[in-house]
């Protein structure tokens, strides 16, 4: 499936040691809640009894105060999912919940597992049954392994078998255990609330429920939290740091820190940045709300153009079977963004974007700010234009879905039917978060951390797509 804005995998969260556990996870996963909007669900623990609530949809649709009353326990995991590997189907939602010879225990999984369709096979061949068909499950049937007796030591070979981009909670009769993968693709930080202690994707899941943000789980870190508090190992081989960019540049929200920096002050510099390296005469800067909103202020402070609200954004927008095409032009756009005609009507207007997928909701916005008589539309992305797919959880499937992997930027600003166009450089971009090249940059680059499994590369070019093509639409 083809989707015109970049989507990641999930959120996750857990928290060990408060009377309001189910509660505490509920709030967390609400302010997780942009991470992933396909299903949610929560596990908590009371006597050695897991209770489960999960299902497809919004965190506020899947849970009522009857379900977090019957989540008994001082210990839960919960999660929010986007599916990228597995279909959007109920029994990938998860926590997954699993009994097996040693316990019952749960884990919730943000990221992408290169190697999973191999280990999967391997495991099968073994006598493994799947129940779904997440990678997140590979991980539990490696974890049930009966050759190794202590748990601590399953969890290392587990850990051991699997590669690419992973964060995870996991929780059994006794602890939470939160792991990072080596390279440090997927953020995961601890935090504190009282006697209890939180594992959360992003930092604003703490600010909501009071909790202080204590720090980050390290690259190829494991973090043990029981009742006699947190234990670290770092059981694998350090790998340089590859820090998913894309956190910076549209996942995580302005008021998280992400890799210890405030996701707000790092957009604005890509503005900034972007102002410096892509500079226009125009009257106006607007922002495509809400991920394009920190980089066209620093576009404006830095251009000494003036900032204002060009677009006002639906944030009530779920599911319509009405797509009225014919009657009302634009609508999808429309049902999401509404251009200010008395803002932008005569104005030569700069539009700050996170980024370009396949071009056409950027042409229906251009459209529309045409309809409300902006005069000129100069379009400025605050990062590179991304070429290659990714193989670490962000649904970038394929190079033929991406705009800019087939074409010039002058041949994207017609098609868009922007007067011009500009993209953030990398070098520029590397700058902006204080210049030290710690990042991922495969997406923009084509060099991967981590050679993908020939299953997994397979897998992605033969997903339903077609080459983009700069169609008049």
């Amino acid at each position: 499936m083809c989707h015109n804005v970049p989507r990641e995998e999930c959120g996750i969260f857990g928290v060990f040691g408060h009377k309001d556990a189910s509660l505490l996870a509920y709030l967390g996963l609400y302010a997780l809640q942009h991470r992933g909007q396909e299903s949610a669900g929560i596990v908590s623990l009371r006597d050695n009894k897991f209770y489960v609530h999960k299902k497809m949809g919004l965190v506020s649709e899947v849970f009522a105060e009857k379900h977090l009353q019957a989540l008994k326990g001082d210990r839960a995991i919960g999660h929010v999912r986007y599916s990228t590997t597995g279909s959007s189907l109920v029994r990938n939602a998860q926590p997954l919940v699993i009994n097996c010879f040693y316990g019952s225990m749960a884990i919730c999984h943000n990221g992408n597992l290169t190697n999973a369709n191999a280990l999967r096979s391997h495991l099968e061949g073994m006598g493994s049954i799947f129940q779904t068909s997440s990678d997140s499950e590979v991980i539990v049937h490696l974890l049930a392994k009966p050759s190794y007796p202590q748990k601590h030591d399953r969890l290392i070979y587990a850990l051991g078998q699997i590669k690419g981009a992973y964060s995870f909670v996991i929780m059994d009769e006794d602890e939470i255990v939160g792991a990072r993968d080596p390279f440090g693709f997927r953020p995961l930080c601890l935090g504190k609330l009282e006697d209890a202690y939180v594992l959360s994707s992003e930092t604003c899941a703490f600010d909501l429920i009071g909790a202080r943000f204590v720090r980050e789980i390290e690259p190829g870190e494991v973090v043990i939290i029981n009742k006699d508090g947190v234990k670290s190992i770092k059981p694998l081989r350090p790998q340089p740091q590859k820090f998913c960019i894309f956190e910076y540049i549209y996942f995580a929200r302005p008021d998280s820190l992400i890799f210890n920096k405030s996701v707000h002050s790092i957009r604005k510099a890509f503005g900034k940045k972007l102002a410096q390296e892509s500079p226009v005469d125009a009257d106006l800067v607007i922002s495509v709300p809400d991920s394009g909103n920190s980089a066209a202020i620093g576009f404006a402070e830095e251009s000494k153009i003036p900032f204002d609200m060009g677009f006002i954004r639906n944030h009530y927008v779920g599911r319509t079977f009405l797509k009225p095409n014919q009657m009302i032009r634009n609508f999808s756009t429309r049902i999401k963004l509404n251009p200010l005609r008395d803002v932008v009507e005569g104005k030569r207007v700069v539009v700050i974007d996170d980024s370009i997928v396949r071009g056409t909701t950027s042409q229906s916005r251009i459209a529309s700010l045409r309809e409300a008589g902006a005069k000129e539309i100069h379009m400025r992305i605050s990062c590179p234009p991304h070429k290659f797919p990714c193989y670490y959880g962000i649904d970038f499937p394929s190079n033929t879905e991406l705009i800019a992997s087939n074409h010039t930027c002058e041949e994207i600003a017609k098609f868009i039917k922007a007067d011009s166009l500009g993209y953030l450089s990398v070098e520029g971009m590397i700058d902006a978060v204080g210049g030290e090249n710690k990042f991922c940059l495969a997406c923009f680059k084509g060099n991967y951390p981590i050679e993908p499994c020939k299953d997994v590369t397979k897998d992605i070019l033969e997903r339903k797509n077609t080459t983009v093509t700069l169609r008049e639409v």
